[in-house]
């Protein structure tokens, strides 16, 4: 026995307890901000600098705008209402690739529920079924693609991209390839109604996003959706319905659509079979640059309103400079290939590359 262990046995002559030192706890969190538990903290800041980046640049290219408080006000008001319709349609898509799922006709599904709501018959119902048509049909062509997907085995890909041209053509049909006018004053109105001084369009999108945080985070729903996501064989033999809760999910994704094809109707006082194209694109988009796994089982709500807010800001900083939409094309491009290279090639696996070569 050496000589401290006998004096720690000794009652009275305990070995103090050394003091902690100065700084202790630095490691503990330098550590924990390294880990994959900060990885959607350490995004979001991402995000946050590259908004920061991209008003800078705003305000270098036009200085004449951004020196109005005025114009640099009612200019983020613009931005948020752009983001709206795309954003409330992202918080849906995220939550189908969290569960390793894609969705191709988010942007058939609006343009069907728009024509439909904005029809002579359903107009005569008033605002409030327009917006009941719209939600319905949404939700009703979403559970279509989670019955073709969960119980007639068909791959997301495939049954959603045959949803994608089969909605459109349905709209065409029943628009006669024409746009509807949106003749209800409640409807068109939301696109300049302020509550508080904030947008209507923003409000129902800060709404659908804590809805969605809620239900991700706070919820059965939310935790069987990340386990079905990161292993449906596991989540099955865990006891999880995985068939029915896609079906959900999918359901939950056109309910997403049918709110937004209320918005792009009231912002654009009409709706036609070719409204939101390529809204699929830009919400799969705004999901992946917001940390959205493709493979499924990780994402977060609020990583993809960032995303959706970071595309919305460079259509707004093109618009401003008077620049093309193919550059600004190209430009999402490369922000979408530069985010899957990240979430492929992390700075953790390149260090355990280059510590394996060292070795």
């Amino acid at each position: 026995m050496t000589a401290e262990e006998a004096t720690a046995t000794v009652p009275g002559k305990e070995k103090p307890a050394a003091p902690p030192a100065h700084g202790a706890d630095e490691p503990s969190r330098q550590s924990w901000w390294r880990s994959d538990a900060s990885e959607y903290a350490r995004r979001n800041l991402w995000l946050v600098g590259v908004l920061v980046i991209l008003v800078v640049i705003g305000a270098a290219t036009r200085p004449d705008l951004y020196s109005d408080p005025t114009w640099v006000r009612n200019n983020i008001f613009t931005i948020l209402q752009q983001a709206s319709a795309i954003g409330v349609v992202t918080v849906g898509m995220t939550f189908v690739i969290i569960a390793g799922g894609i969705d191709l006709s988010v942007g058939a599904i609006m343009a069907l529920a728009g024509v439909w709501a904005t029809t002579v018959a359903t107009q005569s119902f008033g605002p409030g079924g327009m917006i009941f048509t719209a939600v319905v049909v949404g939700m009703c062509v979403g559970l279509v693609n989670g019955v073709l997907i969960s119980y007639g085995r068909l791959v997301p890909f495939i049954a959603t991209l045959a949803m994608m041209v089969a909605a459109r053509g349905l709209a065409a049909l029943i628009s006669g390839k024409q746009t509807q006018v949106s003749t209800s004053s409640v409807i068109n109105g939301m696109a300049t109604q302020r509550i508080l001084g904030i947008p209507l369009l923003v409000v129902i999108l800060a709404g659908v996003v804590a809805a969605g945080w809620v239900l991700l985070n706070r919820t059965t729903f939310g935790r069987r959706t990340v386990a079905i996501g990161g292993n449906a064989e596991a989540a099955r033999l865990a006891g999880i319905n995985v068939r029915w809760h896609t079906l959900l999910i999918y359901g939950l994704s056109g309910l997403c659509c049918g709110i937004g094809a209320i918005m792009l109707t009231a912002q654009a006082n009409s709706a036609q079979a070719a409204m939101a194209n390529l809204y699929e694109l830009d919400a799969i988009a705004a999901a992946i640059i917001g940390g959205t796994l493709l493979t499924g089982g990780r994402g977060t709500i609020i990583g993809a309103l960032f995303g959706v807010l970071v595309f919305s800001t460079i259509t707004n900083l093109f618009a401003i400079n008077g620049l093309s939409t193919e550059s600004q094309n190209m430009i999402k491009g490369g922000i979408i290939v530069v985010a899957v290279l990240i979430q492929q090639f992390r700075f953790n696996s390149l260090s355990q590359l280059f510590n394996r070569r060292t070795v």
